[in-house]
């Protein structure tokens, strides 16, 4: 089970790690982060399918074609765990040395969408505070960690349950 799980888990944190320095240098450098973002979680999709291939490569190659659910779940997790691990390294090293002015970007881009969705005066106050707020918290390495797994991990979570539910298979009964 280990080295499925590091191999595995590996492959994926490769694939998102590298995809995200490539989308951070041209997305986030121009200030245009929806589209960073939408390739982002596709990217964490195509990465996380490595979930489901850890998982049925140990049902299948190791336990004689039978897993529970939970066994299932806990490959899948760690697997999502090495993964999110190498996004969150990869985007730290990528914050803090290429791109340090990430926060100041995105607060003024997020304002920027409120003013020209038509916001009030008073909406527009209130994103500024929170985005200030936002801005100092994110040069704190803690929450730029923190942030960056919560950014990653429920897709990880998500892709797990499912591909446990889809895989378990428990013995039959003998006739």
């Amino acid at each position: 089970m280990k080295k499925i799980v590091i191999v595995n888990g590996l492959i994926a944190g490769l694939i998102v790690g590298a995809m995200l320095v490539i989308t951070a240098g041209i997305y986030h450098s121009n200030g245009n982060f929806e589209n960073g973002m939408l390739i982002g979680y596709a990217t964490m999709i195509i990465a996380f399918s490595m979930v489901f291939v850890g998982i049925k490569s140990y049902r299948d190659k190791y336990n004689q074609g039978l897993i529970s659910f939970g066994k299932a779940f806990r490959i899948g997790i760690l697997i999502t765990l090495i993964a999110s691990t190498i996004y969150v390294i990869a985007w730290m090293i990528d914050y803090y040395f290429f791109i340090p002015d990430f926060g100041e970007k995105y607060a003024a881009y997020m304002l920027e969408k409120q003013r020209a969705s038509g916001a009030s005066a008073a909406e527009i106050a209130e994103q500024t505070k929170k985005m200030t707020e936002f801005t100092a918290m994110y040069k704190k390495p803690v929450f730029v960690a923190l942030f960056t797994y919560v950014e990653i991990v429920p897709v990880g979570l998500l892709i797990t349950l499912i591909s446990a539910f889809i895989l378990k298979r428990k013995a039959r009964p003998a006739l």
